[in-house]
């Protein structure tokens, strides 16, 4: 259950309310009248809560939950209990997301300026914008209305904010715009100058950065992750992309649409990802590379060669992700061959 000292919870809500939010089905249309008043896990639900179940491993807590009410699939609701009524969904997991963001919207802005913010003359704040206790916003800055900033973040000179961003507590950002419903997580560093040298018996010459970060709408960057701005050209963040925390990403980088990159995911320069691509934890991607739509990179691969569209590939080096499964089964088998075997 969310803690309320953390948590503000709406509500209560109809469970026909619930389905037309959540994009799914009242099984038995006389429970649409029902009231649901919080959301919470198989296990911890009570007769006033909604829960989910979508993963067969947890089909006795489903069947033993006190829930009054849980999102399920169509074939699910032979195993619920008898006092358990249903929302149908094709996709459970989906439909609870909408639901708890119901339940728990995102915080609205107070449009509050704190009296220590440090905010430039030339800056152009837009309308219910809240600015945070040791904020900086820069020369010529631009926040765009209804969007936060928390404590003791750093807007450089120029940076544009659109409408309805946060930026969390101690990020920085500069040589960058923004579009409209970013949040950008605690202690992210957004254009700071890529890793950029020239070769020299002496020592490296450093390439001066000369480009921006551009960020699209509805784009999610985790804590303490790190944009570099391009040396020449910008760096590109496309719309509704979700950036896990300590993620790296070079300069240069054009990443497309509605992609998901998992934690400590390294993405070297100039490398481009289309649109719904997946890179799972730790994966390193090196530089100069094309990922194509909907192409998948296991955790902890090391990616050397482009990937073509909807391919799936891991290991170190990366390759085709059948292909890496056989070869971890033979050396799994080689592992467990007696000395006279291998002879």
């Amino acid at each position: 259950m969310a803690d309320p000292r953390f948590f503000t919870k709406a509500g209560p809500f109809t469970l026909g309310e619930l389905a037309k939010i959540g994009q799914a089905e009242v099984l038995l249309p006389n429970a649409a009248s029902a009231l649901v008043h919080d959301v919470a896990s198989l296990t911890e639900a009570g007769p006033e809560d909604c829960a989910f179940f979508d993963n067969r491993k947890y089909l006795p807590q489903f069947q033993g939950s006190q829930a009054g009410f849980c999102v399920a699939t169509a074939d699910m609701a032979q195993h619920a209990p008898a006092t358990m009524a249903l929302l149908v969904s094709k996709n459970p997991y989906r439909s609870y997301a909408l639901i708890a963001q119901a339940f728990y919207p995102i915080p609205a802005t107070t449009g509050q300026i704190h009296p220590r913010a440090v905010i430039d003359a030339t800056a152009i704040i837009g309308d219910n914008v809240q600015i945070g206790p040791g904020a900086v916003i820069g020369v010529r800055a631009q926040i765009g209305a209804g969007s936060i900033i928390e404590a003791n973040v750093t807007i450089g000179d120029a940076v544009v904010i659109g409408a309805n961003n946060r930026i969390m507590s101690n990020a920085s950002l500069g040589y960058c715009e923004l579009g409209e419903r970013v949040v950008i997580y605690p202690g992210a560093r957004i254009g700071q100058p890529g890793f950029g040298f020239a070769p020299d018996p002496v020592r490296p010459v450093k390439v001066p950065q000369l480009g921006r970060v551009i960020i699209g709408n509805d784009v999610e960057i985790g804590a303490n992750t790190t944009i570099d701005r391009g040396a020449l050209g910008d760096t590109v963040i496309g719309d509704g992309t979700m950036i896990d925390n300590l993620v790296q990403i070079g300069h240069n980088v054009k990443i497309g649409r509605c992609c998901v990159i998992v934690s400590q995911v390294g993405i070297s320069g100039s490398t481009e990802l289309a649109d719904y691509v997946q890179l799972g934890g730790q994966a390193g991607v090196a530089g100069h590379l094309r990922l194509g739509k909907g192409a998948k990179v296991a955790a902890k691969s090391g990616l050397m060669r482009d990937v073509d569209p909807g391919q799936a590939v891991g290991g170190y080096p990366a390759m085709p992700i059948k292909q890496w499964h056989r070869q971890t089964a033979r050396l799994s088998q080689i592992g467990k061959l007696k000395p006279d075997d291998a002879a």
